[in-house]
């Protein structure tokens, strides 16, 4: 994710929970089928009421169909397919902002209620560890926000699109709203004739029935639910190849296509550019998602980055800024899609590397020097920390402002690290651990504990002090190769940026 406009998400309402709700969700205890539903979560630090325990899901079969309008609920129908890792009496699963009308849990109708901002499910019979289950949900999918909740569905001038991170996929779908748990899609969309329907991966068909047309998509890559997208309006969809034959598809208003076109022509040598650095593409697809919005951010989602069209049609920001924000979403794939984050704590895994290559491209395309911008992080990088944490653990963010944490030392102060970690090991030592991290943990997920033991390994030597300094501590350590370089009074990186 990147902000890119002065006006910051509105905050999303927080869960309040009992502290021992908690110990009984990361010790993977159930609730006594005498006891009321509550809700539960994996116990993540920043997120600790996200995800469930209990189940791993595989695959995600979601089906929606859209009015015509973007004030009204979509009907729709998820299919989750999961494998139980307990015995379970009840099933939880994430669900906050939609109208529940039936579950079935292996094909027979099961009972359900709500608790916090979880769905839960009863069964007719306990499910046994180990053993393969199919929930059905009918439901409704309200893209109007309700009061203090927003994400989710983003509702543009022609239709919609998502923005789940980094909590509100369950705003949308139910599931298991956690990156730790990825798992592959199928989107089948149906709108009227004459609105477009795109979503992650690649089209496997559209069927045209009357007034009609249902969209099919497939991941063939598991995927957070946070990175799910779907857009649907008067768009036009763009094809060309990218390297090594990679199909590209760019959804734009369709009024808007021909003024589009340069920046979309970009795409190619950016992937090119990114994988000269860390290697192959790690997907079926790519493309961006030009929206009719003012989210006030960029973001990342899998194989179809979203932005905001203004990005690219007022003149806000310079072209190689605009350029660099396209390398910065691109970046994610490799960083934060494909190697996802275990934790929220190690999101900094994602947006200081998407950071790291946005600067680097700046550096290499438009003479944008990465040493100047990373003196005035330096020099910012104590105020980061003071303000929401070190790098490697963000404070949790404030009561109902959950994407809070998306704060400068996660972006900059993170990126900083690793301008660190390369000034300590060496160039070719450190690039060679960017290629390494991204193919040992192609889709799957990592820890900032698997980094250091990867960066250590290649180094030859235990970098688990050096890097626990930069990524944990309370200060900043001096900066290898600059001993001139000192925090100062002044905020912000030398370089005019957008707000993030």
């Amino acid at each position: 994710m990147l902000f890119t406009s002065r006006h910051r998400p509105r905050p999303r309402i927080s869960r309040h929970r009992k502290a021992a709700l908690l110990a009984c969700a990361v010790s993977g205890c159930l609730v006594a089928a005498a006891a009321p539903p509550v809700p539960l979560g994996v116990g993540d630090r920043l997120y600790p009421y996200l995800g469930n325990p209990g189940y791993d899901v595989v695959s995600y079969d979601i089906s929606l169909t859209y009015p015509g309008t973007n004030d009204k609920p979509l009907q729709a129908v998820t299919t989750i397919d999961a494998w139980t890792t307990a015995d379970l009496d009840r099933v939880n699963l994430d669900f906050a902002h939609g109208t529940v009308r039936s579950v079935e849990v292996d094909g027979r109708p099961a009972r359900f209620t709500s608790a916090g901002e979880d769905l839960v499910v009863t069964p007719r019979a306990a499910l046994t560890e180990g053993s393969w289950t199919r929930i059905t949900v009918r439901h409704t999918s309200d893209p109007v926000p309700a009061k203090d909740q927003d994400g989710g569905w983003v509702r543009t001038v022609d239709g919609l699109a998502m923005a789940n991170q980094a909590n509100a996929a369950h705003l949308v779908f139910p599931g298991n709203d956690h990156p730790s748990d990825k798992a592959v899609f199928t989107f089948r969309i149906t709108a009227p004739n004459g609105y477009t329907a795109v979503a992650n991966g690649l089209p496997t068909g559209a069927h045209r029935a009357g007034r009609t047309t249902t969209w099919t998509y497939r991941t063939r890559h598991p995927m957070a639910t946070e990175l799910a997208q779907v857009s649907i309006g008067r768009s036009a969809v763009v094809h060309r190849a990218g390297p090594h034959g990679l199909p590209l598809r760019d959804v734009v208003p369709a009024a808007d296509r021909k003024a589009l076109e340069p920046w979309l022509a970009r795409t190619p040598d950016q992937i090119a550019w990114m994988e000269s650095k860390v290697g192959r593409y790690p997907f079926e697809t790519y493309g961006v998602l030009m929206a009719q919005a003012d989210t006030g951010f960029e973001l990342e989602t899998q194989t179809l980055s979203l932005f905001e069209k203004d990005l690219f049609t007022k003149p806000a920001y310079p072209k190689w800024y605009i350029e660099s924000v396209m390398v910065h979403e691109l970046s994610h794939q490799w960083f934060g899609d494909s190697v996802t984050p275990r934790t929220w704590s190690d999101v900094w895994l994602n947006e200081g590397h998407a950071t790291w290559y946005e600067e680097l491209y700046a550096e290499e395309t438009a003479n944008r020097p990465m040493e100047k911008r990373m003196k005035a992080a330096y020099g910012a990088a104590d105020r980061w920390r003071e303000a929401g944490g070190p790098p490697a653990r963000p404070k949790p963010p404030a009561p109902g402002q959950k994407i809070d944490i998306f704060r400068p030392g996660i972006y900059d102060g993170a990126a900083l690290a690793l301008y660190a970690l390369r000034q300590e090991i060496g160039r070719p030592a450190f690039e060679r651990l960017e290629r390494l991290w991204v193919q040992e943990h192609r889709d799957v997920t990592a820890t900032t504990a698997d980094f250091v033991r990867l960066a250590s390994a290649v180094a030859g030597r235990d970098l688990g002090g050096f890097l626990g300094a930069w990524l944990y501590g309370e200060k900043t350590p001096p900066m290898p190769g600059h001993p001139d370089w000192k925090p100062t009074a002044e905020a912000g990186p030398a370089e005019p940026r957008a707000t993030r």
